[in-house]
């Protein structure tokens, strides 16, 4: 019998995950972690609100399986939170899921169930895993469900974590795993799916910076491309590349952010035709495999969870840097998200975005 620790999160795909392994007769552990709330708003957190914490356990008590709630606040704030407010102040768009799954659940929740005897990890997310030929490594594919594939926020992960960890939802349809929820009977069959970044409480971003990081909102001044003066911004964390709304500009034609000069704290706008870029760089590539599957190749691309694949031709450049040449210009390529490149349904790598070319 194998040993699993679940991370539960009170919501249908983690909760059938775990029902799921129960029935293949493995021995599962479920886990969830507490992790950090503002002051006064630990019942507004998207990930672990004592709501979820309750239904976790009724779920885990049904299932007969063991819960442990572990205390993850201050990880999360030094690796998550930390991550995102100073990723604004350096002027980029930051992810805080991808630096979520790297050190929290796959850092951090990984050593708890090592430290359980657990043998793997597994969570609700939609992706899947499968062995690569004549090779003890493995494969991460996007989920069965494409409208709900998780495998860009899973590219972080490398060999040593991907080998023991199982995605036992990613091979089955998300309304599936709710008609097996409710055939489970599980109490969180008809809870709604987070949508929202956990810590942000469902309220706007930039009030969260506005308190936390005010230095990012410093007002400065907004410029066309050839420096011409247009208005003034609130501070360069409140906008991302291809804004439209929210400029405070009047305009003839709609002008949208083309770039954030973060020496200068200045915004750049123009027309919608100057916005689309060919090309990009990123850094801190990682590869799923352990190596990139040539020094030049082609390659479909995401830059950023919700766009859809592009065709291009990647370069790989050393020292964990590619250049991603697009087939046709992008128009919301934003640095600090992440290019993540496919082959069909496999996921081969991806990196940090430093900027459009």
């Amino acid at each position: 019998m194998t040993r699993v620790v679940v991370a539960m999160s009170g919501g249908v795909d983690s909760s059938v995950a775990a029902a799921l392994l129960k029935q293949q007769g493995h021995e599962v552990i479920g886990v969830m972690l507490r992790l950090w709330s503002e002051p006064g708003k630990e019942g507004s957190n998207r990930c672990c609100t004592p709501d979820a914490m309750a239904i976790a356990r009724r779920v885990a008590a049904q299932l007969e399986i063991p819960f442990y709630a572990i205390d993850a606040r201050q990880v999360f704030y030094d690796e998550v939170v930390s991550y995102f407010l100073t990723g604004y102040s350096q002027g980029i768009t930051p992810n805080p899921c991808l630096a979520c799954n790297r050190f929290i659940r796959w850092e951090f929740l990984m050593e708890h169930a090592r430290a359980l005897g657990a043998e793997y990890l597994a969570t609700g997310h939609y992706a899947r895993l499968v062995p690569e030929p004549d090779s003890r490594k493995v494969q991460l594919l996007r989920a069965v469900d494409r409208s709900k594939d998780q495998s860009y926020v899973l590219h972080v992960l490398n060999q040593e974590q991907l080998v023991h960890t199982l995605l036992p939802v990613g091979g089955i349809k998300k309304e599936h795993v709710r008609t097996l929820a409710s055939q489970f009977g599980l109490p969180s069959a008809s809870r709604p799916d987070s949508q929202d970044l956990c810590f942000l409480a469902g309220e706007d971003y930039r009030e969260f910076i506005q308190r936390h990081a005010p230095q990012s909102l410093q007002p400065g001044p907004i410029v066309d491309t050839t420096g011409r003066p247009l208005g003034t911004h609130i501070g360069l964390a409140a906008y991302t590349i291809g804004q439209r709304k929210g400029l405070g500009l009047s305009s003839a034609e709609p002008l949208y952010v083309l770039d954030k000069q973060v020496a200068l704290n200045t915004l750049v706008v123009g027309p919608q035709d100057l916005l689309g870029s060919r090309g990009l760089l990123a850094g801190q590539v990682k590869w799923i495999s352990g190596s990139s599957p040539a020094d030049q190749f082609r390659a479909e691309v995401k830059i950023r969870y919700t766009a859809s694949e592009a065709p291009a031709s990647v370069t790989v450049l050393g020292d964990e840097k590619i250049r991603i040449v697009f087939d046709q210009p992008q128009r919301i390529i934003t640095p600090g998200q992440a290019a993540v490149l496919y082959q069909e349904n496999l996921v081969l790598g991806g990196g940090s975005i430093e900027c459009a070319l």
